[in-house]
């Protein structure tokens, strides 16, 4: 038997996985995906087992982000692919590289309808109405194939997740695929944009009075070039939440991430260039349907699709961030460029003043509770965020990141149960940094499963628990309405000794109470800590 699967097409799948650096996959091990398991041990692979496929994407996308590879998820056929859709979804909306490999019914069997194991419709379709795309392939040779182009597509173009359905008998039968079609390829070089559009965009940046850089998440690759290009035109720095840590915010130019305020707003409109370096500038992350700048813009993105979408630019320059702002540097001259240093009109403190006034009118006990908690984090902690108030109202506006990947969060898909699996799989990828998840209760209960995944693989890891009694942003928008609260007002386990029955530490302060003291004594302390603030 040992034999018959030597060396089959999951075998090959793996092997070139393993020679683009992938080195760790999620998922849960089913009946039909066995044989995308069998090769790992032996080909040093480290294998996570989630408790949910959900969690298995979110751990990815943790574990993406610290490596800057593409997460990938192992599941089986049917309800384990279906699982996994929530990840897929988000990491579509927040441009990450994710490749999801299933099993399928064996080739023929296509729409049969007889009720097999795990049965689907049409789980390639499925797949592939979240999915960038979604194939199924028909050899090992194909599934081969489709890697490198995931693998293309993440670095020549706008990083989102993939689905490769491998049909039964294809998985298990002999790869016949060369062992130098299984070698990774070649990274290709950043492209930039033609050299009139670089020099458009070079000549109106030069003329700015008053410039304003936002960096979005199409920018995390480009943080030096950012930083330089900033520096150079004493330009203001406003950053995405997915941009977050692009600019150091702690940076005297930087204004954070806080676009969803009206005060940072302002000074983006109110510049004469506005430069956007890779992002959609969409609702989710502005709060507004758009910005309305009064000045000219200059866009940069990989994606000929976002030059123009919810923000008209004057110039548009596609290629790899990267790339365009090193070809920009090189033409501007920072001779005539120095001259308007200091000149530019911005009274920062004063902006730094009135955002800061502006976070603190809407929940105010939220957000004087997100800076203690803050405070308590090590100073190069990685947080990973949730949907929960106690992150966009607060935290993710209050962390002052110097690099980018240091929050990690989903402003536009927004979905619950993020925080902690994503936690996980940062935790796994990256052992130099502490790793904080901030969560509220409604949205641990998501996938506090995983509670048992940081367990088990012997994970530092701090979960911090703000507890306002379930979906209180809910039950406020059903009041805001005239509709009676209901639905919202949830029952609440003991977590303290929740996480105990899961083998981890538990610990409960109360929101007036010493919330830094316990915090950073759970950071310290190592191993899976949950910490339950009760707001």
């Amino acid at each position: 038997m040992e034999d018959r699967y030597s060396d089959t097409a999951g075998r090959a799948v793996l092997e070139t996985l393993l020679s683009y650096g992938v080195t760790t996959v999620f998922g849960i091990p089913g009946t039909h995906n066995l044989e995308l398991y069998r090769p790992l041990a032996e080909l040093g692979m480290h294998a996570v087992t989630t408790r949910h496929e959900q969690g298995a994407g979110y751990a990815a996308d943790g574990w993406s982000q610290q490596t800057g590879l593409p997460g990938v998820v192992i599941t089986t056929s049917g309800p384990g692919l279906q699982n996994v859709m929530s990840a897929v979804g988000t990491a579509f909306c927040e441009s990450r590289p994710m490749i999801v490999l299933s099993p399928g019914v064996a080739l023929g069997d296509e729409f049969a309808d007889r009720g097999s194991l795990h049965e689907t419709k049409h789980a390639t379709a499925m797949a592939g109405a979240v999915a960038e795309w979604s194939r199924r392939v028909a050899s090992a040779t194909e599934a081969v194939a489709a890697v490198h182009d995931a693998f293309k597509l993440f670095r020549t173009g706008r990083p989102r997740p993939v689905h490769i359905e491998i049909p039964l008998d294809v998985l298990e039968a002999p790869a016949a695929v060369p062992s130098a079609d299984r070698t990774a390829r070649d990274n290709p070089k950043g492209f930039t944009g033609t050299p009139d559009a670089l020099a458009a965009a070079a000549g109106l940046i030069a003329s700015a009075a008053r410039p304003v850089m936002i960096a979005g998440g199409g920018a995390t690759a480009a943080a030096s070039e950012v930083t330089h290009l900033a520096e150079l035109l004493g330009s203001p720095v406003l950053t995405t939440l997915n941009g977050k840590g692009v600019f150091d915010e702690q940076h005297e130019l930087s204004l954070g991430a806080s676009l969803r305020l009206a005060a940072a707003r302002r000074v983006a409109e109110s510049a004469d260039v506005l430069v956007v370096v890779g992002s959609k500038l969409g609702e989710a992350e502005l709060w507004v349907p758009e910005l309305q700048p009064a000045g000219r813009v200059v866009r940069i993105d990989i994606a000929e699709s976002q030059l123009q979408k919810n923000l008209a630019a004057d110039v548009a320059v596609r290629g790899d961030a990267a790339a365009v702002l090193g070809e920009l540097l090189a033409i501007l001259s920072p001779a005539k460029l120095s001259a308007k240093k200091g000149k530019l009109g911005w009274d920062l403190g004063t902006v730094r003043a009135e955002i800061a006034r502006q976070l603190a009118e809407d929940l105010p006990e939220t957000v004087a509770l997100g800076a203690r908690i803050v405070q308590a984090l090590p100073a190069n902690a990685i947080v990973a965020g949730d949907s929960s108030q106690i992150v966009y109202m607060a935290i993710a506006n209050q962390l002052r990141l110097a690099q980018p990947h240091s929050l990690l969060y989903m402003p536009t898909y927004a979905t619950l149960g993020y925080g902690l699996p994503a936690a996980i799989g940062a935790r796994i990828a990256n052992q130099s940094r502490p790793v904080v998840t901030v969560i509220g209760d409604g949205a641990l209960m998501f996938c506090v499963n995983e509670l048992m995944t940081a367990v088990e693989q012997r994970l530092d890891l701090t979960v911090v628990c703000v507890d306002n009694g379930g979906y209180a942003e809910i039950k406020q928008n059903e009041v805001d309405r005239g509709i009676r609260p209901v639905g919202v007002d949830l029952a609440q386990p003991d977590w303290v000794a929740l996480a105990g029955a899961f083998g981890a530490v538990g610990s409960g302060v109360a929101a007036n109470g010493d919330v830094e003291g316990v915090i950073g004594a759970a950071v310290s302390a190592g191993g899976v800590q949950l910490v339950h603030v009760r707001q």
